[in-house]
């Protein structure tokens, strides 16, 4: 029997040349069969670089958030909170909260509102926001830390998903103690969503935003969010109710739809009232 060596810590053994002794074969087939291997390319196609049933089983974060297997919690979103906000324009920051209380309402995501010192200090949550829920209670704290009140984490309990969609103020204070405290006593998988949250420079968002990621925290803007629940337009239950949104919150993506609604597929102009254009008078 030929003898083959054995290959140097950290080499595999180069396979024998076409026609070789068949126990030559065997042997590198058992020396390769001892040789570790890599968990993200053994025996997976390497186009999915690795994920598989059972890696996206023992790692939830790697699901796409849907209607059925999230929920979303409103932290502090109330003037004086929002007046101390640097880190993005406050009034897209409303903007953005209101988009996303409006799409977690199209697709019945269960939504708690919570507030701190409201009479006191903080003032009272903005009309926009409450008009979407106009049934909701609202869960009033002396904490930052919505965590430690009770009434939030019964709130959250009863809501029965494990994903909770976060909106706040401040991140680097009410966010980032609710969220690593969410996650680490309560067994919660946290998505903060940047774009509908503030702090009060943009430094001190960014850097708690890095924080809470390398805690496990998934980042996500609000139109991710709604898009991710919306998944397919073939789901004409909430098509329509999401392209009114997306008109009414997504900026120049709302534009063009408009503009592709009218001009292309001919709709009514989405106005209250029509409007006559007078004919143009050309320069003399």
């Amino acid at each position: 029997m030929r003898r083959i060596s054995a290959p140097a810590a950290g080499m595999r053994s180069v396979p024998p040349a076409p026609g070789a002794p068949r126990d030559a074969l065997a042997s590198d087939a058992r020396r390769w069969a001892r040789l570790p291997r890599s968990p993200r390319t053994s025996f997976v196609n390497p186009a999915l670089n690795g994920v598989t049933p059972e890696t996206v089983m023992s790692d939830p974060k790697l699901e796409v958030l849907t209607p059925h297997n999230s929920q979303l919690i409103f932290i502090d979103q109330q003037p004086q909170m929002a007046f101390g906000v640097q880190s993005i324009d406050r009034q897209t920051l409303k903007n953005n909260v209101v988009g996303l209380a409006k799409a977690a309402k199209i697709f019945n995501v269960p939504t708690t509102i919570t507030t701190v010192e409201s009479e006191s200090f903080s003032g009272f949550t903005y009309p926009e926001l409450l008009d979407v829920y106009p049934d909701h209670k609202l869960l009033e704290r002396s904490s930052m830390n919505s965590w430690d009140d009770q009434k939030v984490r019964d709130a959250l309990k009863a809501n029965g998903r494990k994903k909770v969609v976060v909106s706040g103020l401040w991140t680097e204070v009410c966010n980032t103690t609710f969220a690593l405290c969410a996650m680490a006593e309560g067994g919660y998988e946290i998505y903060m969503v940047a774009d509908a949250s503030g702090g009060t420079s943009k430094d001190a968002h960014d850097y708690a935003m890095q924080r809470m990621i390398q805690a496990g925290v998934v980042p996500v803007t609000w139109q991710q969010v709604l898009l991710e629940w919306q998944r397919d337009w073939a789901h004409r239950d909430t098509y329509d109710a999401v392209m009114t949104l997306v008109k009414e919150h997504s900026g120049a993506y709302g534009m063009g739809v408009d503009y592709a609604y009218t001009m292309v597929h001919k709709a009514a102009q989405r106005t209250a009232n029509a409007h006559d254009m007078l004919a143009p008078v050309p320069a003399r």
